[in-house]
């Protein structure tokens, strides 16, 4: 049985610490709920700029942990990136892939090769140091607190179920600019 997300979000909220989270498409709006506060920034609107906009962030901070909630029909959007990351090399990233074989905020469409798309061995082929598979949540569980240690980038493919809410569902958030702001202030704030 697929891992509800908003079951993994919430481990997450708590194990995060001050890390700066990207949420992304299906992501988005259990995270606002769950962790409305928290240092994230995020990246609804531009489908496949998730794992780029945590890069970025991954480069700028690197003394701050980034951890970017993409979905499988995102980052398919954007495959170049994962060879951008490993060349990058930033020892502070964590890529979690939410994979549920659709197009979720668009209405559910079947991505292209569906579950049977391997972003590990896409990941591991462009050079991440460390990526793997999680299909069940206690083992999510014993390893999340590795994915807030191991030295990235660190890709974790994800096996879930569709998530509550979409973007299309659930209008709300800032617009990117407000968020922008939003993160700059709290980043002053803690340092």
């Amino acid at each position: 049985m697929a891992i509800k997300p908003e079951e993994l979000l919430r481990a997450i909220a708590g194990a995060r610490g001050n890390a700066i989270c990207v949420p992304t498409m299906t992501t988005s709006p259990a995270w606002r709920t769950i962790a409305p506060d928290d240092l994230s920034i995020g990246c609804v609107g531009f489908m496949g700029g998730a794992s780029s906009l945590g890069l970025g962030l991954a480069l700028a901070m690197p003394e701050r942990r980034v951890v970017v909630f993409d979905g499988d029909g995102s980052l398919l959007m954007q495959l170049g990136s994962l060879a951008t990351i490993a060349g990058a090399a930033p020892r502070n990233l964590t890529h979690l892939i939410f994979k549920n074989g659709v197009y979720h905020t668009s209405g559910a469409q079947d991505i292209p090769g569906g579950l049977t798309v391997d972003f590990v061995q896409m990941a591991k082929g462009a050079g991440y140091r460390k990526a793997y598979a999680i299909t069940d949540f206690d083992d999510f569980k014993r390893r999340l607190p590795s994915m807030f240690s191991d030295e990235g980038p660190l890709l974790v493919e994800l096996h879930t179920g569709l998530a509550d809410k979409t973007p299309m569902t659930d209008r709300g958030g800032q617009p990117f600019h407000q968020q922008v702001e939003s993160l700059q202030r709290k980043l002053h704030k803690t340092g």
